[in-house]
């Protein structure tokens, strides 16, 4: 392959720019959608800690939830299970103008079902043969899918599982099932492989991110992402805001009101965008 010249280190400062510019563009992207009345859906799977949730939090930090909005559904109810497997899937597609981002998605049969035996050899099998025409059937009737797997080492999931063990604000994320995964690695690794080998099709393709580093995975993720959708920035007219009209209105004595108490000097800096 001849010579690879070193990755340059992304530097704070860097990631900081680059992301807000990114977030720019996302920001297009949700005004076209809207606009065009596209119906896009994108599914981030991958091992636990991979960071699927931190590049799903920079996607949406800046967009209107009623465009964009995450699906992350819990373990299915007694009724659920015996509905045919992608029906709750369905129930939360896209409408025309909207994106759903999905936090484990369908998938989950091809994985933490399958390993940790939540699901029966025969569900698994129809699993494998049923998923890519349902995703093709979502494309003909005019879904743009996009599907991520996030690649992690198994020394930096380590590291950030005991990261989530020790820190306070991040031990809820630590869960039984983290440790079940530890214990099984390589039938996860098999059925991911398996998964791959059915689901990665050239209509519906899996791209994965490295996402040993944080940072770097959200970057090239969103990139990408913006990459997939053909858009074009919507220039809106000029707006002028009108003298307000307080002819008439008396305001209520501020005693009358409870207030939050204060607990800074008016002098504190406001960083509120």
């Amino acid at each position: 392959m001849g010579y690879q010249p070193p990755a340059q280190r992304l530097k704070k400062k860097d990631y900081d720019s680059e992301l807000e510019r990114l977030q720019i563009e996302l920001v297009k992207l949700q005004e076209w959608i809207k606009q065009e009345e596209l119906k896009v859906v994108v599914i981030f799977e991958g091992r636990d800690a991979a960071g699927k949730g931190g590049v799903i939090k920079r996607i949406t930090e800046k967009l209107n939830p009623r465009v964009c909005r995450v699906v992350a559904l819990p373990k299915p109810t007694e009724k659920e299970r015996t509905q045919w497997y992608f029906q709750r899937y369905v129930a939360h597609l896209p409408a025309g103008g909207e994106m759903v981002l999905f936090d484990r998605s369908w998938y989950n049969r091809a994985g933490v079902e399958k390993v940790m035996g939540f699901c029966t050899d025969d569900e698994y099998e129809e699993f494998l043969r049923s998923c890519p025409e349902f995703e093709r059937m979502l494309e003909r009737s005019g879904i743009i899918l996009l599907k991520y797997w996030f690649s992690v080492s198994d020394e930096e999931q380590e590291k950030r599982f005991l990261e989530r063990i020790n820190t306070p604000i991040k031990r809820w994320k630590f869960s039984p099932m983290d440790l079940e995964s530890r214990s099984r690695w390589a039938a996860y690794s098999e059925a991911k492989d398996k998964m791959f080998a059915y689901t990665d099709t050239k209509q519906c393709p899996w791209w994965v991110v490295d996402a040993d580093t944080k940072k770097k995975a959200r970057i090239n993720c969103i990139s990408h992402l913006l990459s997939q959708i053909p858009y074009e920035e919507i220039d809106y007219p000029k707006i002028e805001l009108p003298d307000v009209n307080k002819e008439g209105y008396i305001r209520a004595p501020e005693d009358d009101q409870t207030f939050v108490p204060d607990l800074f000097s008016d002098d504190a800096d406001d960083d509120s965008e």
